[in-house]
């Protein structure tokens, strides 16, 4: 078994999952790995047993700044007697290997931090920079800290190791996660007269939510506007009318959807729904606000990706713009602008990230690799 398919297993053997919060431990594998081969690299702590990492090649090299990026974390793995093995216990059955985050996205990080081994170790003379983040997976927390940090401030492109390697990925909608909460009065089941049923206010919400984005502008590469609410809770007792209730929703913006227009609809139904005489409250709450990455299909970031994929894997790849959120939401928030890529060893086909079971193909996983390498190179000829 090579040193890199190890190191892959390495890493999906730590439960650094959205629940567990244990990035800290993958950082420091991570960590080891780079001054292994002389290469110095620091954790930055969010929170404790969260710290995301930060490595610079030829810090003091002269010219544009290249960064490389994968985030720690993983989804949960849920019900543990579906998966056929341990998630966290790697496995390999001809070309795949198996394993929570095998495919979203540790065989990515790891790609990513292995090619700036052998950078270094070719002699490599210019400055690349690996940002492995925590929270990922919820949140972006480790992307916006280091954002905010001023990590991407001199960034001139930035290669997320991550979006699946059927198509080239030259940019990508938001994601917005937000919470309505009902508050009514609580009162016995046989007198609903003395008491304010909050289920009642959110289920108003709910059915006008369902129409409230129709006229929403589409946006050519991805048709209509995207939202979905996704959990509700209420209650706790049946013969008891909840003086609480709540819901959360997803929704995607995109560049002629953005961010801030979504909350003025949300939170114009909200308002409206406590303003119409009728008795209870909702309130809108904001959790998670990535914008859109912009389609970019000809940068020279996108185009030195398509001819390293080409040299490597001898394919020119089609280019799109899709839905789903990278770090990248965040990094771009630097007032600092720069190119971005998106190139992971998941067949997008194979569809395996948050799948029980997950997966990666290991001639994927070590093209990637190659193609990183290729990339790097090819940027700074």
């Amino acid at each position: 078994m090579s040193d890199d398919i190890e190191f892959l297993k390495d890493l999906i053997r730590i439960d650094s999952s959205t629940a567990n919060g244990n990035e800290t431990a993958v950082a420091k594998l991570i960590q080891a790995k780079l001054a292994s081969a002389g290469i110095d690299s620091k954790l930055v702590e969010y929170a404790p047993g969260r710290d995301s990492l930060v490595a610079d090649l030829n810090p003091d090299a002269p010219g544009p700044v290249l960064g490389f990026t994968g985030h720690e974390d993983v989804v949960n793995p849920g019900d543990l007697d579906t998966w056929t093995h341990n998630p966290y216990e790697p496995y390999i059955d001809g070309d795949k290997l198996y394993g929570r985050g095998a495919a979203d996205m540790k065989s990515g990080l790891a790609g990513l931090v292995l090619t700036l081994i052998r950078l270094k170790k070719a002699g490599f003379p210019h400055h690349v920079r690996l940002l492995a983040t925590v929270g990922e997976e919820y949140g972006a927390y480790g992307a916006k800290q280091l954002t905010e940090l001023g990590y991407a401030d001199d960034l001139s492109a930035l290669l997320v190791g991550e979006g699946g390697d059927k198509k080239l990925k030259t940019g990508h909608g938001g994601s917005y996660n937000y919470q309505i909460i009902s508050r009514g009065k609580s009162a016995h089941s046989s007198r609903p007269d003395l008491g304010i049923n909050a289920i009642e206010k959110l289920a108003d919400f709910i059915t006008e939510e369902r129409h409230l984005f129709d006229d929403a502008p589409q946006y050519p590469a991805l048709g209509p506007f995207v939202h979905t609410i996704t959990i509700i809770n209420g209650g706790k007792q049946v013969n008891t009318l909840p003086d609480y209730a709540e819901l959360r929703g997803n929704a995607r913006p995109t560049p002629a959807f953005l961010n801030a227009e979504v909350t003025k609809r949300l939170q114009g139904l909200a308002e409206k729904l406590t303003n119409n005489g009728q008795p209870g409250s909702l309130e809108f709450h904001l959790i998670h606000s990535f914008i859109p990455v912009n389609d970019n299909p000809d940068s020279k970031a996108i185009n030195t990706l398509s001819d390293a994929v080409e040299q490597v894997r001898g394919v020119k790849l089609e280019r799109e713009f899709t839905n789903g959120a990278t770090d990248a939401s965040e990094f771009v928030k630097s007032p600092h602008h720069f190119d971005v890529a998106w190139y992971g060893p998941t067949n997008d086909g194979e569809n395996q990230s948050h799948k029980v079971n997950e997966y990666v193909s290991i001639k994927h996983y070590e093209d990637a690799i190659n193609i990183y390498e290729e990339f790097a190179k090819r940027y700074f000829a």
